[in-house]
């Protein structure tokens, strides 16, 4: 039994880390896509994927100013970054 509830933690841990980070602003605050995409584009970002991930942040997967990859969540309103992975 012990190692049943173990293996449940286990798996509402990783499906909460894989989740990402959250943002809690409200949408009719939030920057607008495209104008989002020219901003970090600007910063030498190439944007290969862009998405809302689950907790409400911008997320966007591509290559950094050195061509590294990156995966990205950013603040919705203000383009703060919030995790770089």
């Amino acid at each position: 039994m012990k190692s049943f509830v173990a293996v449940l933690i286990a798996i509402t841990f990783v499906s909460t880390a894989l989740a990402g980070p959250s943002c809690n602003a409200p949408k009719d605050k939030w920057m607008n896509p495209s104008d989002f995409k020219q901003l970090i584009e600007k910063q030498g970002y190439q944007i290969k994927t862009f998405k809302v991930n689950r907790g409400q942040c911008y997320e966007i997967y591509g290559l950094d100013k050195d061509g590294r990859r990156v995966e990205i969540y950013f603040d919705p309103v203000t383009a703060a970054v919030i995790e770089r992975k």
